[in-house]
């Protein structure tokens, strides 16, 4: 036995996470007109709106998994300057704030871009707009097509040496080898990263409120907000929140009954070189895809920082609505950072408690509602409770709060995924130990748990952080002019057209970030060689 007092604390918290997403969801139920969901399928655009959320989310997935297998293939094969520093911005998409990444994609291929105005020198005009399928699919790609190489790439990473020194031995083409070895590793892994990006696409808010470009790419995420803070119709709002939730219910346990485990084997690390036999045609073949993947992710965001340093610099710096949403960002996150790694270590303690006694079941289930986010995206959550509370409290006047609660609830996925692993294991290695020394509760958390999983906790903790400092789904609902976040403030300005004072925001944001994710990071590295 691990502790006997620790499953009620993770109980408790599990219990309150379902109290939430079930109050907002009786909300939901309360205010739907009961006519039903079956009438918002004969609405013709509430029927575009749907369609057009697989549509977008199906092809988004397609281009970014589609492309990530041979970016995943081409880095596991080569090494070169930088690689490292790559494969670490590749993990910074997943935690980037979204309206910097589209800021900076428009500064490319916007109308007013890099793009347009090299185009416009030779008296072309821009081939394309931005605004529209177009935007939205260019942004999805660019957030999640090197998350997902990342992804891959570990799995390739994970074949042992023994099997590409045999696959040379026989005198196998780069083809068998892919189709025989690499493959069968590749499309074990497939059905995980596909659900998880195509759950991102799904539910992606603040990409599509962005380069939406009008009635015609709106998905129901964004229908939903339209309804409730522009028209004020709550029964129309709610009753799409109960449509999303369904829909991402049936998608998210659709997917996982295709994912599959992936068996545990020693890696080889990074191939130094092509087993088999390199060639010039495999060279620009490798290069080609991972220039590609260095010109989607680099230009970005290098134009924020380019873009950020102009004339407005000063004068943003230097006002107080800037400070204000900082400030606002800054406090929003650290507070559902500190509240999403206290909950998420509360849950994962009880499940692997369940775990080492041997209940799977249990460990499973309460993981999963740790995880129910994953089906129930932040801005159903944000509809629920502004219907449930709005009747007994001022909304906009508690909206720190109410921010705080869902980013919380929006980031405990993280959390749990970030230290499930790494707190099981060392529970089988130290809780018969423990017990024997009779080391529980606060010294063992003090003396065991700290000590060994400080680079778990630390990353846990940034994640969600992060995570809150670039949300604004959740913001964007309870949010006023009294109480604004770093993006929804970014928003608003791209909105009003003061482009280079957005940019200034942007890069802000963009400093913040990626100071902060790798800033952590060094002090980890530190820490350990010490």
């Amino acid at each position: 036995m691990i502790l006997s007092t620790t499953p009620k604390l993770g109980i408790g918290v599990a219990a309150l996470v379902a109290a939430l997403v079930i109050s907002a969801l009786a909300a939901l139920l309360w205010q739907a007109p009961s006519f039903a969901i079956s009438q918002l399928w004969h609405d013709a655009y509430y029927r575009h709106v749907t369609w057009f959320s697989f549509y977008q989310a199906f092809f988004s997935t397609l281009l970014s998994v589609g492309f990530a297998i041979p970016v995943a293939h081409a880095l596991s094969r080569r090494r070169f300057k930088g690689k490292e520093l790559l494969l670490k911005l590749f993990a910074m998409t997943l935690v980037l704030p979204v309206l910097v990444g589209v800021f900076g994609l428009l500064a490319i291929y916007g109308n007013q871009g890099l793009v347009a105005k090299i185009l416009g020198y030779w008296h072309i005009r821009l081939p394309f707009s931005i605004y529209g399928l177009n935007g939205i699919l260019l942004a999805h790609v660019f957030f999640n097509l090197p998350y997902a190489s990342r992804l891959l790439l570990q799995s390739l990473v994970a074949i042992p040496l023994e099997q590409h020194k045999l696959c040379a031995h026989l005198g196998m083409s780069s083809w068998q080898k892919f189709k025989w070895v690499e493959w069968p590793r590749l499309r074990q892994q497939l059905p995980h990263v596909a659900s998880l990006v195509f759950m991102l696409c799904f539910t992606s808010f603040a990409t599509v409120m962005a380069l939406g470009g009008g009635p015609k790419a709106t998905t129901i995420e964004l229908a939903i907000y339209q309804a409730i803070k522009f028209d004020f119709d709550l029964a129309t709002g709610a009753l799409l929140a109960i449509w999303q939730m369904l829909l991402c219910g049936c998608l998210y346990f659709s997917m996982q009954s295709f994912t599959r485990c992936l068996p545990a084997t020693q890696g080889g690390g990074y191939p130094v070189q092509v087993w088999g036999g390199d060639t010039r045609l495999k060279q620009l073949w490798d290069g080609m895809w991972i220039g590609v993947v260095i010109l989607l992710v680099i230009p970005p965001l290098l134009m924020v920082v380019l873009s950020g340093l102009n004339s407005y610099l000063w004068q943003v710096l230097s006002s107080q609505e800037f400070w204000f949403a900082t400030a606002a960002s800054f406090q929003v996150a650290s507070v559902t950072g500190a509240i999403a790694l206290l909950a998420g270590c509360s849950i994962v303690i009880t499940s692997r408690h369940w775990r080492i006694n041997q209940q799977p079941i249990k460990a499973n289930s309460i993981e999963w509602v740790g995880t129910i986010i994953l089906v129930t995206p932040g801005l159903v959550i944000s509809t629920g409770l502004f219907l449930l509370l709005r009747q007994a409290i001022d909304i906009f006047s508690m909206a720190y709060w109410l921010v705080v609660v869902v980013n919380s609830v929006m980031a405990l996925p993280y959390v749990i995924k970030t230290l499930s692993q790494p707190m099981l294991h060392l529970a089988q290695q130290y809780h018969l130990l423990c017990a024997s020394l009779g080391l529980r509760g606060w010294q063992r958390l003090r003396l065991i748990e700290w000590r060994a999983l400080k680079k778990p906790f630390a990353h846990a903790f940034i994640i969600s952080f992060l995570v809150s400092m670039g949300d604004l789904s959740a913001v964007a609902l309870f949010g006023s002019q009294q109480f604004r976040t770093l993006p929804l403030y970014l928003y608003q300005l791209m909105g009003s057209y003061q482009m280079q004072a957005a940019a200034v925001v942007s890069l802000a944001l963009l400093v913040f970030s990626v100071g902060l994710y790798y800033g952590v990071e060094r002090l980890l590295q530190i820490k350990q060689r010490e």
